[in-house]
């Protein structure tokens, strides 16, 4: 499906929306032919990653619409909302390529406008991790991703495993809400030495883009110590001090979780259920995310 509806829309390229109401009347049009419609949810400065989703999108879809919006109530006040990289035009020239349908890109006002009292309070599987130091973070994002899927209505909606806690809190949201939307998980993408890809590996200067690649080494090897029988708190020990050894800054978690619900795992729990090792770590100024099945 990719190969033909790709080249039957890249000859005009992607349209680009404002508005909800614009988005609503595009969607509303391709309804009325049967068309099947996915979305995929970005905040732009689009990589290999990225497009890794609208693909899968064209895989399972007549229709892909992608979103870029740099949403601001999942930044904290000392965090990089001002300097996240925007690059809307190279953005739109890689969409071109893929065939992409339609670019909804909202400015703030149209996502909050004046008066706009209302979120979205998590909890679940957004319980620890990431919300231990970003407390504000999920309830952003799921305001956010909650108004988009309300929007764009889409049959399936498409997310990254490479922010898997982000992944399960939408998948719980999109169920409690009762949202008729499929959320479909995407494998994470990479690059030859393994580092995962992510808009802020820009900021890596090269000699922190050269220690980048450890994070998942650890992972990998965290992983393979625990299907060997390692007792998940000293492998995890072990994993943090390879971590800081290797130059990162600071860490922000090395866990075990459950897969699913991304409940804590007790040591010496490790075995009978699918789990998940999650990682956040400082590398100078760059705050990095992995994680891996186990």
């Amino acid at each position: 499906m990719e190969t033909n509806t790709a080249a039957a829309h890249a000859a005009t390229g992607p349209a680009i929306v404002r508005t909800v109401a614009e988005l609503r009347a595009r969607v509303t049009g391709w309804r009325r032919t049967g068309d099947r419609i996915a979305m995929v949810p970005t905040m732009g400065a689009l990589h290999d990653g990225h497009l890794s989703l609208v693909r899968i999108g064209f895989e399972r879809a007549e229709r892909v619409v992608v979103s870029i919006f740099v949403n601001p109530t999942q930044f904290a006040p000392h965090e990089d909302f001002q300097s996240y990289p925007r690059t809307e035009v190279r953005d739109m020239e890689l969409l071109e390529l893929l065939g992409t349908d339609l670019v909804f890109a909202p400015s703030a006002a149209e996502m909050y406008p004046p008066g706009f009292a209302t979120r979205i309070e998590t909890a679940g599987p957004a319980l620890g991790l990431e919300s231990d130091t970003r407390p504000h973070f999920f309830g952003g994002v799921a305001t956010v991703v909650s108004k988009l899927l309300i929007a764009a209505n889409p049959d399936l909606a498409i997310f990254g495993e490479k922010d898997y806690q982000q992944l399960a809190v939408v998948r719980r949201m999109a169920r409690d809400l009762g949202l008729p939307v499929e959320i479909v998980a995407a494998p994470t993408v990479r690059e030859p030495d393994g580092l995962a890809m992510s808009s802020r590996n820009a900021y890596l200067s090269p000699e922190e883009r050269d220690i980048a690649p450890v994070l998942h080494d650890v992972l990998m090897q965290t992983a393979a110590a625990l299907r060997g029988g390692v007792a998940p708190d000293q492998a995890l020990d072990d994993g943090r001090r390879a971590i800081l050894a290797a130059g990162f800054r600071a860490l922000d978690y090395l866990d075990l979780r459950d897969a699913q619900t991304l409940e804590p795992v007790p040591d010496g729990s490790a075995s009978g259920r699918p789990l998940r090792l999650l990682v956040a770590a400082w590398l100078g100024r760059t705050r990095l995310i992995d994680n891996c099945a186990v």
